[in-house]
């Protein structure tokens, strides 16, 4: 059996309907021929921003985790510094911003270390993240929207943590195992 040409969809859109939009999202109503040659519908969450996440790591080889409630999941969680990246912004300026806008530190030394498509079975967001070492401690300037609170973790805890449950976002996973990949 060969390989599908990974550039030709076997899905064919019939049509596009905007459902719902605000500032940051829009959700669209697609029918659809699947690939099995059946009609069919798909939702598709379009994201307007670009997702970035930084893994910022300190002389004493500690990570910057944020906390915050996140009202979608309705609990706490503690994650990497992350946000959102408007499409006439670069990710990489993007990624600089919201580690000073949360955190209030900046980075000597930045390097992207990876790219997600975050859930790509319902959203078309796609995700870079950074490694930012070389730190240097300011003010942040949260958005309204954000209630955060600072921890300092050392790298090997912040693993334990994934482990344990204790951290469920997926670009901070993805960032921190990344990061651990990168050291073995």
């Amino acid at each position: 059996m060969s390989e599908p040409d990974p550039r030709e969809s076997p899905w064919r859109r019939r049509s596009r309907q905007l459902v719902y939009e605000n500032a940051w999202v829009s959700v669209l109503h697609d029918e659809v021929d699947r690939p099995d040659g059946q009609p069919g519908i798909y939702g598709v969450v379009h994201f307007l921003n670009h997702a970035v996440a930084i893994v910022a790591i300190d002389e004493h080889d500690r990570v910057a985790l944020v906390g915050q409630w996140r009202y979608t999941i309705d609990r706490y969680s503690w994650e990497l510094p992350e946000g959102g990246v408007p499409p006439d912004e670069v990710p990489l300026d993007g990624a600089r911003r919201e580690l000073r806008e949360e955190t209030g530190l900046s980075a000597g030394t930045w390097r992207e270390i990876g790219k997600v498509a975050v859930s790509n079975s319902v959203t078309d967001e796609l995700g870079t993240i950074f490694l930012a070492t070389d730190l240097v401690a300011g003010d942040s300037s949260p958005d309204g929207t954000e209630d955060l609170r600072v921890r300092w973790v050392e790298f090997e805890a912040a693993l334990a943590m994934i482990d344990a449950g204790e951290i469920s976002d997926l670009l901070t996973i993805a960032g921190l195992e990344r990061v651990a990949r990168e050291r073995r």
